[in-house]
């Protein structure tokens, strides 16, 4: 199923409500020691965070008492913390099938059938994703890596590159073909804004956009709103750009950087040293290794503005890993 203009334009005038009703407290359990909630209340922020050391490796054995919340600058009292194990995960792999990756498709193939069939857990779900001139539904939610599978194997090169000299390399006079920025804002907005529980967009890209409809900043907004952390796998191959687009004998991957950081997710290279599968056994392990962190605001006016969070631990030595805020929306906007 293809996401039609008609679909992008209905998303575009629809505002996105990303805090349906909390599932009510367990009794004679303090709140601390309480799963965090999986859906969001008006007035309680959610946010997931991963917490790294100087070598990049993962801490997972961190308390409430270790983190400190700022939003906008004052401090926040935590009302929810877990670390998450069992909170439902629901995964959208999104997968450039532009001309540039055509030699990558079939070890995106493999190696995505893996990751899912390793992270898939029961009450799990995912769906997938293609895009390169335009952006295509080829699995909708599913358990079934078997499924998933299937949809996997329909990924074709999708490429609106033409003129003098057709081909799959696109040019700066042959503009269309990877919506990167289309795709990940109908992602959020058409399957993730009415989910609940951990959201997250996995890009398998080289980070170059050529056709979107739709900026950056757009993207990025309706992951915010939709509460989707993007993890980026930066795949490319070299030969496919003719030293036009490379940077340092690589494509830029700062659209990725951009998007990853201010959700909370980040950015994985495939390269020499790290091949795919080694990069979703990475992702894998960051996704059962975060912290779910709940809190109501001080400020509980909901103006649609957006308010800056800065998420702290008390190791100085440690990174935390979260997005850099969220939107205050009214319940009922569009």
């Amino acid at each position: 199923m293809a996401f039609s203009n008609s679909a992008l334009g209905g998303a575009l005038a629809t505002l996105i409500l990303l805090t349906p009703p909390l599932q009510p407290q367990q009794k004679d359990q303090p709140a601390e020691d309480l799963p965090a909630p999986i859906t969001v209340e008006v007035n309680v922020v959610n946010i997931l965070a991963s917490v790294h050391d100087k070598h990049g490796g993962l801490i997972g054995n961190l308390n409430k008492d270790d983190f400190t919340i700022l939003e906008d600058g004052k401090p926040q009292t935590i009302k929810y913390f877990t670390r998450e194990t069992d909170v439902p995960l629901t995964i959208g792999l999104l997968v450039d099938v532009s001309g540039s990756q055509a030699n990558l498709i079939d070890t995106e193939r493999q190696a995505a059938h893996a990751f899912f069939s390793e992270v898939l857990r029961k009450k799990d779900e995912a769906f997938l994703i293609s895009f390169g001139e335009d952006s295509e539904l080829l699995q909708d939610y599913t358990n079934s890596p078997h499924l998933l599978q299937e949809g996997l194997s329909q990924l074709r090169v999708s490429s609106g590159v033409s003129g003098i000299h057709p081909g799959p390399v696109p040019t700066m006079s042959q503009p269309r073909g990877t919506v990167l920025y289309d795709a990940v804002y109908l992602a959020a907005t058409e399957k993730l804004r009415t989910e609940v529980g951990r959201k997250v967009i996995v890009l398998i890209t080289d980070g170059i956009d050529q056709g979107s409809k739709l900026p950056i900043r757009s993207a990025i907004e309706a992951a915010q709103k939709a509460d989707a952390v993007i993890y980026s796998i930066d795949y490319s191959d070299p030969s496919a750009y003719g030293g036009g687009m490379m940077v340092f004998g690589h494509v830029s991957d700062s659209a990725l950087r951009q998007m990853s950081d201010e959700t909370g997710g980040r950015v994985f290279h495939v390269d020499r040293k790290h091949t795919l599968n080694d990069v979703f056994k990475q992702l894998q392990d960051e996704m059962r290794s975060q912290y779910a962190i709940g809190y109501t605001p001080t400020n509980p006016t909901k103006d649609g503005t957006f308010r800056k969070l800065d998420v702290r631990v008390s190791d100085k030595n440690l990174k935390v890993q979260a997005r850099k805020g969220y939107y205050a929306i009214r319940s009922g906007q569009g």
